[in-house]
Order: structure tokens, then C-alpha cells, then sequence
């Protein structure tokens, strides 16, 4: 696929990209599907459908351990995969990649190391008010279990992280800031830098939910420097069911196991084990291969299209679609921002959430309604949920102005 010139996508490339989607030629309620649920899940190109094909036609066999040929070609496929997702993110070390089910199973595995052996009683843990369930449950479930503390970064008014308000969190019994990169549910991006000087200051450990940046902006592991990086091949144009947890190389050997099994031992005696190096500690158990394989058909499909383009078309029409839900007096829009990546949250004054988004569903726009597993967000914007919409590569400023045609429609029907 050709690049945007410039980083620049026209509507010709966009309609290019658009026909590499098979689920667009379906029709919802007589309707062309308008998909704006891209926040919980993107649709699938036939690159990436076709490489998970293909390794079920032509290698499928478990892998590490057989020494016949199906077997050393899918752990070719396998162990390529992962470097193809470390060169993704510009990690030198591929070892420094570990492939999870996904973001919730690598903020657990981390949590669940970390408490293990490194956080003592009176520690604390501190998270931002618009984090997802999934980077609070883990720590909560920890922490009560282990007698840590959990404090919360709180909000400005317009709903961007008060990083003054967090300077004053931080004390010498901080341990660990776990931070979305960007809210899931706002589509506002985190202030990663100002938030890690401070927590050097302390040396508290950092970790990232990249769930929602990793899509839709280049993410150079490096230059970024966390302690930990997550994120999930389904919101990447891969398959569900597998991500990434990236780590440090000291943390390869310093974080205590969480889950064990088989592939991830040199040897196993009834008195000791001695563990496998690298990635492989981590991984127990058959892995997801087909979902491995298409997580880098799906890498290889954004790169194709670069990154730093995706970033711009997303970001138009972000800007785009908030200046004109802006337009409507009965629309509510939460996080406004111009810094934003992929996502709207909005509520009709005096209407259900799901009532929009039901009506919406009508003209076959698909939107994403209720707490987004943000529920200690939902209570501090004072609603019990919100309208979202979000957007990916494929996705337009006709289809925008179709939704808000279509919104319009709506509010009459629920005022």
C-alpha cells in the first residue's frame, strides 16, 4: 500500500484503505456501516485475515519444542513475530517483547509480580481518575491483599490530568505510577514526560497502558523509557486475544513469575525449577500463534500506511467531529481538547446513553455507550455514562458529517 505523501492522506488512498476491509461492504438496518466503535475494537484488514489463514493452511504445529518441520516453521512465524513488534516500537532487544492475551493479562502479570516481592505494606500505587478498569482492578486487588495504598490523580475542570495535583502525591512511599497513555474514554493524551520526571525524582517504577495510543500515534518504547509498556493486538488491526507487555531488560530477570508453566522452564525437578531467560519466562503454556502472526500482519499493515499518517487523519477527524458536536446545543462533549487521540465522548442532555446509541444504530452507525470500564470517571463527570465515538484509519469526514446528520435526527427523537 502506498504511503500518504508528506504524511498526508487523500481521499483516494483512504478509499484504497477502505476496500482492504471486507466488513464494509455490509449493510446494517439498509444502512453502509459507519463504524465509530474503534475504541473497543477495530475491524480487521484482509492482510491480517489472510496471514492467520495461512498459518492454519500451511504451518500449523506447536512450537520451542518439536523438532519436525511444521514445528520449526511455526516457531520461525512465532519468534519473528516478535520482532517484528519490538521493531514496531523500536525496542533493539526483542526478549524486552513478551505476548500476553492482551493489555488486561500484562497490567495483571506486572501487578502480580510486583506484589509478589517488591511492594511491602504502605506502599503506594498512584493511578489517574480517568484510568480503565483494567489498570485499577489489578492494583486494588493487590493492594488490599498486600496492605498497599492506591491514590488517585485528580482532574482539571476540563477534564486534562491537574499534573500540579500529582506533584503532590508523590512521597518516599510511592512505588509504582501506572498511567493510561491515553483515557479510553476522554481520548485525552497523558502528559507522559511531566509525569515521569516526577516520579524519577523518586524512582517509582512506571507503567503504561498503551491500549488506546498504540493504534492511532507513533510509540518509540525508548524515548518514552517506561518500566512497562502494554497493549493489545485487536485495537491494532490484529487479532483478539494476544498483546504485547513490553519491559525493561532488568525487570526480564528482577520480576517475580506471576503464572508458570510449560515453555517456560530449562529444567523441572520436584525439588527446583530453573526458569527460562528472556521472553519465554513469561509465557507458559501454548501461546497464541495464529493471533501472534497476525499481530505482526497487522504491524506490518499500519506501518504501510505510517504511523505518523494515521496519527494525522485520525486527529482531522477528531477536531473535525468535536467542532461540530460543539455546534449543538443540546450536545454535551466531555475531554474537549484539541490534543487528543481517536475518541469523543459526548452525552444528549436528557437522554439515555443507550438511547442514542440505540437510534444511532438505526441509520448503521455503530457507537460505543455506557461507563467504558470507567465508572470512577462516569462518577466524577456526574452521569452514568456517555456516548463515545471513536475513529480509525479507514473512517472519513463524509462518514462524520453522516453522524451528525443522523445525531440531529436523533435529538429530536429524544427531547
Amino acid at each position: 500500500m502506498e504511503k500518504g505523501k508528506g504524511n498526508t492522506l487523500d481521499g483516494p488512498a483512504i478509499q484504497r484503505i477502505r476496500n482492504d476491509f471486507p466488513i464494509f461492504k455490509k449493510v446494517i438496518n439498509g444502512q453502509s456501516l459507519v463504524y465509530f466503535d474503534n475504541g473497543a475494537t477495530v475491524q480487521k484488514p484482509l492482510q491480517v485475515i489472510q496471514a492467520i489463514e495461512n498459518y492454519y493452511y500451511q504451518s500449523n504445529a506447536n512450537i520451542h519444542r518439536g523438532v519436525h518441520t511444521l514445528s520449526r516453521e511455526a516457531t520461525e512465524l512465532y519468534e519473528t513475530a516478535r520482532n517484528t513488534v519490538a521493531a514496531h516500537f523500536n525496542v533493539a532487544n526483542p526478549q524486552q517483547c513478551v505476548f500476553t492475551s492482551g493489555t488486561t493479562e500484562g497490567i495483571n502479570l506486572i501487578a502480580g509480580g510486583l506484589s509478589k516481592a517488591i511492594l511491602r505494606s504502605g506502599d503506594e500505587i498512584i493511578l489517574t481518575a480517568y484510568e480503565h478498569h483494567s489498570n485499577i482492578l489489578p492494583w486494588q486487588l493487590h493492594a488490599q491483599e498486600r496492605g498497599l495504598k492506591l491514590k488517585v490523580i485528580p482532574l482539571k475542570s476540563d477534564q486534562s490530568l491537574d499534573i500540579a495535583a500529582a506533584m503532590t502525591l508523590f512521597t518516599d512511599r510511592t512505588k509504582v505510577l501506572a498511567v493510561a497513555h491515553v483515557s479510553n474514554t476522554l481520548g485525552l493524551i497523558t502528559d507522559l514526560q511531566a509525569l515521569f520526571k516526577i516520579a524519577q525524582q523518586y524512582n517509582v517504577i512506571t507503567v503504561v497502558d498503551g491500549a488506546q495510543s498504540s493504534p492511532h500515534m507513533p510509540v518509540n518504547l525508548p524515548e518514552l523509557d517506561p518500566d512497562f509498556f502494554v497493549c493489545s493486538a485487536h485495537k491494532m488491526y490484529g487479532p483478539t486475544g494476544i498483546g504485547l507487555l513490553y519491559m525493561k531488560e532488568k525487570w526480564l530477570t528482577e520480576l517475580p513469575l506471576f503464572k508458570t508453566g510449560g515453555g517456560t522452564i530449562k529444567t523441572v525437578t520436584f525439588e527446583h525449577t530453573e526458569y527460562a531467560e528472556g521472553a519465554l519466562r513469561f509465557e507458559p503454556g501454548t501461546p497464541h500463534i495464529s493471533g501472534a502472526v497476525g499481530f505482526a500482519a497487522a504491524i506490518d499493515y499500519m506501518n504501510s500506511i505510517d504511523m505518523s499518517a494515521i496519527y494525522k487523519h485520525e486527529s482531522e477527524l477528531v477536531r473535525y467531529a468535536q467542532t461540530r458536536l460543539l455546534e449543538l446545543p443540546e450536545v454535551e462533549v466531555y475531554g474537549q481538547s484539541e490534543h487528543k487521540a481517536g475518541v469523543i465522548s459526548f452525552n444528549v442532555k436528557g437522554a439515555h446513553p443507550f438511547d442514542v446509541g440505540t437510534l444511532l444504530d438505526k441509520y448503521g452507525i455503530a457507537v460505543r455507550t455506557g461507563h467504558h470500564c470507567t465508572q470512577p470517571l462516569m462518577q466524577l463527570l456526574g452521569v452514568q455514562g456517555t456516548v463515545r465515538a471513536s475513529f480509525a484509519i479507514y473512517n472519513t469526514l463524509e462518514e462524520v458529517e453522516y453522524f451528525i446528520e443522523k445525531l440531529k435526527r436523533v435529538i429530536t427523537l429524544v427531547s
